[in-house]
């Protein structure tokens, strides 16, 4: 596996970025879109975990391992760059922006 970095922002503290792993971010990335639907209200974040579990790399993600924290990685990155948004209320439902 790679250990080439890419810069991440947190929709929760703007500003601050953080290195992380380029190919699990990406394959994570391309995995959550793929799931996501275009229209609110979106789907919940487990929902969106299961759905796109089979798609990852088994060699970046043996068994689904770390797969929940490379969700939220990627998920408050997207959120704070605006390619997904939440819905208003609870629970946390997402979609493509």
């Amino acid at each position: 596996m790679s250990d080439e970095k890419i810069e991440v922002e947190n929709v929760n503290t703007p500003g601050k970025t953080t290195r992380v792993n380029r190919a699990k971010y990406e394959a994570m990335r391309k995995a959550l879109l793929a799931v996501l639907p275009a229209e609110p209200p979106g789907m919940k974040v487990p929902e969106a975990k299961a759905a796109l579990l089979p798609a990852l790399p088994e060699d970046l993600f043996p068994g689904g391992d770390t797969a929940g924290w490379w969700l939220k990685c990627v998920q408050l990155d997207l959120e704070a760059k605006g390619t997904i948004a939440r819905a208003p209320k609870s629970p946390v439902r997402l979609f493509k922006s």
